[in-house]
């Protein structure tokens, strides 16, 4: 999805959070529940984007039908260098209501949930206050 992408690349979070739908369940690459809603998805991405490093998107694949995409990218969290791949479905009104991240090698991955672990608080509260 170009617009999500280019938001991304921009570091334009407003952007990013304006193409989720209400209902949007993201799936995190370390944490086994998905988080549903706009206001926790937001709140995750604004956390990963101050986490991740040298952040960027290698390619873009997209189904047939322009409802599915995957989005290839590198970073780094550290010392740790990752690739992982932003999976996404857009409903009917062109909003993403699913996005589901997976990123390797593992130890990109322990390095990602501890990066996380630590600001989880911050990023509930900041959720909490999005949604009221």
């Amino acid at each position: 999805m170009r617009a999500f992408r280019e938001a991304v690349e921009a570091g334009d979070l407003d952007a990013v959070e304006a193409l989720l739908a209400e209902d949007v369940v993201f799936t995190s690459p370390v944490v086994f529940k998905p988080y549903p809603g706009k206001a926790i998805t937001a709140s995750i991405l604004r956390a990963v984007s101050q986490v991740f490093e040298d952040f960027r998107y290698e390619r873009e694949l997209a189904g047939a039908d322009g409802r599915d995409h995957a989005l290839v990218f590198t970073a780094r969290v550290g010392d740790r260098e990752l690739t992982g791949c932003d999976f996404l479905h857009v409903d009917e009104d062109g909003l993403i209501d699913a996005l589901t991240v997976m990123v390797r090698p593992l130890s990109g991955a322990q390095a990602l949930a501890a990066a996380m672990g630590a600001r989880f608080e911050e990023i509930v509260k900041e959720a909490e206050a999005r949604s009221a």
